[in-house]
C-alpha cells in the first residue's frame, strides 16, 4: 500500500492545456489590444493601413497566445509556434508605437521618466485605467509641472518682471497654442503608455517562450507521450 502512494501518478497522453486567460503575458496582451484599438481610432487615419496594421498587430498577440495554449494539449511544438507568432506580432505593434512618436518629433521615455515611473506604479489592468492615467497626467500637466514633476508658477515660466498676456488676441493666441500641446501630449502619454505595456507583454513571453523550448527538450511532444503511454500499457 505504501509504495503504491510512493509510486508517481501515471504520465496523461493529453496533459492539461488551455488556461491561458491565467498568464500574465495573456492578460497584459489583452490590455495593448484594448488600448491600441483606442489609441489608433483617435490618433492614426481609420483609412491608412497603418491604423489596421496595428490594430491587427496587437489582436495576433492575444490570439495566437490563446490558440497556443489550447493546441498544448496535443503538440507543444504547435504551442511554441504560435507564441513565437505573438511575440513577433507585438514587436511589429512595438516599431509602430515607435515611429508614432519619432515621425512626430516625440521620444519613447526612459525607463526612469516621472510619468512612466506613475504609470507602472498602477498596474492598469483595465482600458479605463489607463485612460485615468492619461487624465491625472494631463492635470498635472495644466499646472505646469516641470520634466522631476515640480509644479512652476507663472512668475517661473515667463521670469521676473514679465508681462502678463492682456490682450484678447494674446490670451485667444495662448489657448489656442495650449489646446494644441494638450492635443499631442495625449497622443505621447498614450504611445509610451502602449510601450510600457508591450514591454512588459514581451518580456512575459520571452520567458514564456524559454520555458516551453526547455520543456520541449526534454520532455518531447505528443508523439514522445503517445510512445512511452503505449509502452507502459505493453509492460
Amino acid at each position: 500500500m505504501a509504495r503504491q502512494r510512493v509510486m508517481a501518478e501515471p504520465e496523461p497522453l493529453i496533459p492539461l492545456h488551455g488556461g491561458y486567460r491565467h498568464l500574465k503575458s495573456f492578460r497584459v496582451a489583452q490590455l495593448v489590444y484594448d488600448t491600441t484599438v483606442r489609441f489608433c481610432d483617435r490618433f492614426i487615419d481609420k483609412r491608412s493601413r497603418t491604423h489596421d496594421q496595428m490594430v491587427q498587430a496587437a489582436r495576433s498577440g492575444v490570439q495566437n497566445i490563446a490558440e497556443g495554449s489550447q493546441a498544448s494539449g496535443t503538440s507543444k511544438k504547435t504551442e511554441l509556434k504560435l507564441t513565437n507568432v505573438a511575440r513577433a506580432s507585438l514587436e511589429e505593434l512595438r516599431l509602430d508605437y515607435g515611429d508614432f512618436l519619432r515621425q512626430r518629433g516625440l521620444a519613447p521615455w526612459p525607463p526612469n521618466h516621472p510619468a512612466l515611473m506613475r504609470f507602472k506604479a498602477k498596474r492598469c489592468a483595465t482600458l479605463e485605467e489607463v485612460r485615468a492615467w492619461v487624465a491625472d497626467e494631463r492635470s498635472r500637466g495644466r499646472t505646469n509641472t516641470d520634466p522631476h514633476g515640480r509644479t512652476q508658477t507663472a512668475k517661473d515660466e515667463h521670469g521676473p518682471g514679465s508681462p502678463s498676456p492682456a490682450s484678447v488676441s494674446v490670451r485667444e493666441g495662448l489657448c489656442a497654442s495650449v489646446s494644441s500641446v494638450s492635443a499631442v501630449s495625449t497622443g505621447e502619454l498614450a504611445a509610451n503608455a502602449a510601450l510600457s505595456l508591450l514591454n512588459l507583454c514581451c518580456y512575459f513571453l520571452d520567458r514564456q517562450l524559454a520555458s516551453q523550448a526547455a520543456a520541449f527538450e526534454k520532455e518531447g511532444g505528443f508523439t514522445e507521450r503517445l510512445y512511452r503511454t503505449r509502452f507502459r500499457q505493453r509492460g
